[in-house]
């Protein structure tokens, strides 16, 4: 998608991704960032045409919603988000954040067997190279919540799985394990909270940097439907197929769509209406449902 950028005044565009953003202030003094959300939305490392509505200010209302959440009590979690002035042209889908030293490293953390693990676990066995016992099945919970760390590669490209050893020789052992130890802990303490409204959190992945004091810290985006699966819990637990199991309010019905329409070759085709219309529909709903 090649929308420009918007023209805010006392920012400056730094560059966009494929679905953010990003600004600095014009001020060279002022350390900040803006992050911006777009509408845009993307698959299997594609960006997709057209854009879903108002999907920018539902996933930075949800972010900013768990950022809040995991801030609090006895183990909080520190975060990339700062206080100051939002542009109004964009208040409602941006962020102010902190500079940080971002790692090059995908926190994926998997409580559920589906997507590419159930790929590869129907293939070999194992979820990213781990052992997995026999006769699971599509859907399934794990025995444990895995974390399978990817590597952030160049934009344009696309990120890939990599081991743990692989996490150490890029960021260090300790760096590597504060990584591992925290996703997982954020992901069971976020699991926990998904369930007392009648969800499920499927896997999930996080991004983290690190300050100039050295503090890592929770950024980008956390635990939103471009970031996460989200199943609904009654429909897993009473669901005879996969398909009914997994009733999701995340990107899957855009996946699932392009699986049976493209064979990842070339251009993305265009998303037909309904498909936009109801993703937009089970983002406000998760949302909806998250914090009411």
């Amino acid at each position: 998608m090649s929308t420009a950028p918007l023209v805010l005044p006392g920012w400056r565009h730094l560059y966009s991704g494929k679905v953010r953003d990003l600004y600095s202030p014009e001020d060279p003094g002022d350390a900040r960032l803006l992050v911006v959300a777009s509408d845009r939305v993307s698959a299997y490392d594609f960006s997709l045409e057209p854009a879903i509505p108002r999907k920018g200010a539902l996933l930075t209302a949800l972010s900013r919603w768990w950022f809040a959440r995991l801030a609090e009590g006895p183990d909080p979690v520190a975060n990339h988000l700062v206080d100051g002035e939002i542009p109004a042209e964009v208040a409602d889908r941006s962020m102010l954040a902190r500079s940080l030293d971002m790692l090059p490293i995908e926190c994926v953390v998997r409580g559920y067997l589906t997507g590419s693990g159930w790929a590869e676990y129907q293939a070999s066995g194992t979820v990213c190279g781990i052992a997995l016992p026999a006769g699971l099945q599509n859907g399934d919970r794990l025995p444990e919540p895995l974390f399978t760390p990817a590597y952030k590669a160049p934009m344009g490209e696309h990120d890939e799985n990599i081991t743990f050893a692989r996490v150490e020789e890029l960021v260090g052992a300790e760096r590597a394990a504060q990584l591992r130890d925290l996703s997982l802990a954020v992901y069971r303490r976020a699991a926990a909270i998904v369930e007392e409204r009648g969800l499920i959190l499927a896997d999930t992945k996080f991004e983290f940097g690190v300050d100039e004091d050295g503090v890592l810290r929770l950024a980008d985006e956390v635990l939103t439907s471009d970031s996460s699966r989200y199943w609904d819990a009654e429909a897993w637990r009473t669901g005879t197929t996969p398909e009914a199991r997994m009733a999701s309010f995340d990107k899957q019905i855009v996946r699932d769509w392009l699986s049976a329409h493209w064979d990842r070759q070339g251009t993305p085709p265009v998303l037909p209406d309904e498909v936009v219309a109801e993703t937009a529909a089970r983002y406000a709903e998760l949302l909806a449902r998250l914090t009411a």
